[in-house]
């Protein structure tokens, strides 16, 4: 896995339960074309994870109710990233991002 690659064995769990809410979604609101997911870098203090598919419908977050039985992915999607997810639309389909913070890096002065 990249993240392990990168050192970032703290961010795997949070990351996993990420792509799996993100992909639920997307298989939820009528993707049935295709389903891409990738993750990204774009400072050394982001991780951002990225699930495309072929639906324009965006995600919305819910209030669900005590005894619902779905709709508290999105919740969890925005506590784990702090808030810092979002929809790009595209012509045919939409990305779905969402910004893990990486672990502070650690001073190695002698």
């Amino acid at each position: 896995m990249k993240l392990r690659e990168w050192g970032l064995d703290d961010l795997v769990d949070d990351s996993a339960v990420i792509v799996s809410e993100l992909a639920t979604n997307s298989s939820k609101t009528g993707c049935h074309t295709r389903m891409l997911v990738g993750i990204r870098r774009p400072t050394d203090r982001i991780v951002r994870i990225l699930v495309g598919d072929g639906s324009r419908s965006v995600p919305v977050m819910i209030q669900a109710g005590p005894d619902a039985t779905s709709g508290r992915g999105l919740a969890m999607v925005h506590r784990l990233t702090q808030g810092r997810w979002g929809v790009t639309l595209l012509p045919f389909g939409k990305v779905v991002h969402a910004d893990l913070t990486t672990p502070a890096p650690v001073n190695r002065s002698p």
